[in-house]
């Protein structure tokens, strides 16, 4: 059912193009419309030190109001070809957004990977649709439902091929590879609406691709679980493992696309096996992870920005004891690691906890298969929710606690400014109301919910909105309790001197940045037992000497399926173009000849056709 629609008229191929906003589309306009808002307003703020260097900030703006033009338009476009032209405006746009820094040869690179990348993405919706525009006659999208409600068999093929193409976007493993390059290039308002926002129109696509077909075969449907479960296991423990903090960042969002993708997968499930009840409560859970997501990770994103501004650094190594110089950042990235983490009071527990719900009620659908599979979902979600404690945990104790660890570090002596600070305040009071009002926000994720499943809303008020008014009080009675506590305490040390000492004793009187944790040491008993999923690199400078004056210790993680997958075909494609170098030789009378040859092959064909 759409709620706007309107046409117009291409001359040419693409014809008549119809806009409609729906029930999937309106949620992701709102969601896109007031987060770049947002970013626009921090991005005001992260820029301004670039306004005396060479970097061209008015194309910057230019680029970042097409990208979030044709997110707006990707989403409610109903066009096949209209469809792919303002998929390929996005990507484009992104990429000279992510390359704003073009002057270093990382970012570059990163930048070129990239649309590369895309470029493969797009590759595969074309083909998905070609397939569907042929088979339906059409390029509307309303076409393509009757093709794919008859033929299974299409249905899977077609489900297939525009998952790659829309997974790579999203960044489902093992189609991520751009997104832990591209995120620490960026600048971090980029960043933060890419990850927020743009990697979420892959998983528009695989929504609207899922709205062709009536009831999604049991094939798909446990595809979409397995790389789900993956993609979230990988992205969290590659996350723990980073040291750069974007990057970590990154991989968090990897992670959560995979929650997202675990719920989506189980409401799959749910109209498979023909139980609206965990196929609205999983579709919810994954579609209000999205909107959570597009909230917690532009904040965390625009923290590390912040940090970023103020250090010139991203190497977690080399920051500590930020808290005492930037006490409002701190506070707000706390925030942001606490939904991330999935904790009450917060906004990223409700969706997570409707998709342990959602896989607790399919406990009870009478099939072995499934009640195995289940059974190991809630233990992988639960392993995903444990390593990101632990991520978050590191990444927020090393950067704000403690104490500095290089020069950068202690030279900070305020925090950002407020046209910086005002939009993550935003944020993080988002974060706080969707966390306490949670039957009210759900109403939100149910919308898009109805286009999958038949009364959703109904069946969803009668069930679960009581629960949820339930955690909505829990969470009150939380935040009421902790400021009673922390009142009373203030007011119990009123007028009262305390003692502060150091945390070492015994006879340390000059603590230094190497008596704490490193952001490596941190972490490693537990991926110590992980060794086998990670490919290492380490440099050591070992101490020399009765009192050695310097140490060095660094480890560096490679992505797994980056070393044994992508590289190799790089090489191989890099070997294959070396073999045709002596073609370029340089020699002027070579390249005439390689024209006649050229003229007379043309001449030839030319004549043969006649």
């Amino acid at each position: 059912m759409s709620l706007i629609s309107t046409s117009i008229n291409i001359p040419g191929v693409i014809g008549n193009v119809n806009l409609v906003i729906d029930q999937l589309s309106a949620f992701f306009v709102v969601i896109i419309s007031i987060i770049s808002f947002i970013g626009v307003l921090y991005s005001i703020g992260y820029i301004k030190p670039y306004l005396n260097k060479n970097n061209n900030v008015f194309s910057h703006y230019v680029f970042l109001g097409i990208l979030i033009v044709s997110m707006l338009l990707v989403t409610v476009v109903q066009n096949a070809l209209a469809f792919l032209i303002v998929w390929e405006i996005m990507s484009l746009s992104s990429f000279f957004l992510v390359i704003f820094e073009n002057e270093k040869k990382d970012t570059l690179g990163a930048g070129i990977n990239y649309l590369i990348t895309m470029h493969i993405s797009v590759m595969f919706l074309i083909a998905g649709f070609v397939i569907l525009s042929l088979k339906s006659g059409s390029l509307d999208f309303a076409s393509f439902k009757n093709v794919l409600g008859n033929d299974s068999a299409l249905a899977n093929l077609v489900f297939i091929l525009l998952f790659i193409g829309f997974g790579i976007k999203a960044g489902f493993v093992p189609f991520h590879s751009w997104l832990p390059r591209a995120h620490p290039a960026a600048p971090s308002h980029i960043s933060g609406l890419m990850s927020g926002l743009m990697i979420k129109t892959g998983i528009y696509g695989i929504l609207r691709t899922l709205s062709f077909i009536p009831v999604p075969s049991l094939e798909i449907s446990y595809f979409v679980l397995v790389i789900s479960i993956i993609t979230a296991l990988f992205g969290a423990l590659y996350a723990i493992a980073q040291n750069d903090l974007k990057k970590l960042l990154a991989y968090s969002s990897i992670e959560n696309i995979g929650i997202i993708g675990m719920g989506i997968a189980i409401g799959m499930l749910g109209l498979a096996y023909n139980n609206n009840i965990v196929a609205i409560l999983g579709f919810s859970g994954g579609i209000l992870h999205i909107l959570n997501h597009a909230i917690f990770k532009p904040l965390l994103f625009f923290a590390a920005g912040a940090v970023y501004s103020k250090t010139h650094t991203k190497n977690i190594r080399k920051l500590g004891g930020l808290i005492k110089s930037m006490p409002s950042t701190a506070a707000l990235f706390l925030i942001g690691t606490i939904a991330i983490i999935g904790l009450p009071p917060l906004n990223g527990f409700i969706s997570e906890f409707l998709i342990y719900i959602a896989l607790l009620n399919g406990l009870s659908i009478q099939n072995s298969s499934l009640l195995i599979i289940f059974v190991i979902t809630i233990a992988c979600l639960a392993l995903v929710g444990a390593m990101a404690l632990l991520c978050f945990t590191k990444a927020f104790s090393i950067v704000f606690l403690g104490h500095p660890r290089s020069e950068k570090a202690s030279e900070v002596n305020h925090d950002i400014s407020r046209i910086m600070l005002i939009p993550m305040a935003i944020l993080a009071l988002l974060i706080l109301i969707i966390g306490l009002f949670p039957q009210y926000v759900i109403q939100l994720a149910i919308m898009p919910v109805n286009l999958f499943v038949n009364s959703a809303n109904i069946m969803i008020a009668d069930s679960y909105t009581q629960l949820l008014s339930i955690i909505s009080l829990g969470g009150f009675s939380f935040i009421l309790l902790f400021a009673f506590i922390y009142i009373l305490r203030t007011l119990m040390l009123q007028n009262k001197s305390v003692y502060k000492h150091n945390t070492w004793g015994c006879a340390y009187k000059a603590i230094n940045n190497r008596m704490q944790y490193a952001a490596s040491s941190f972490v490693d008993l537990f991926l110590s037992f992980l060794a086998p999923f990670f490919i290492t690199k380490s440099e050591i400078e070992t101490p020399e000497g009765l009192f050695p004056k310097k140490a060095r210790f660094a480890l560096y993680i490679d992505d797994i399926f980056e070393f044994y997958i992508i590289n190799p075909v790089l090489s191989l494609n890099k070997r294959i173009i070396e073999s045709f170098y002596w073609i370029q030789g340089g020699n002027t009378q070579q390249y005439l000849l390689y024209g006649l040859i050229f003229l007379i092959i043309t001449l030839v064909f030319t004549i043969g056709a006649r």
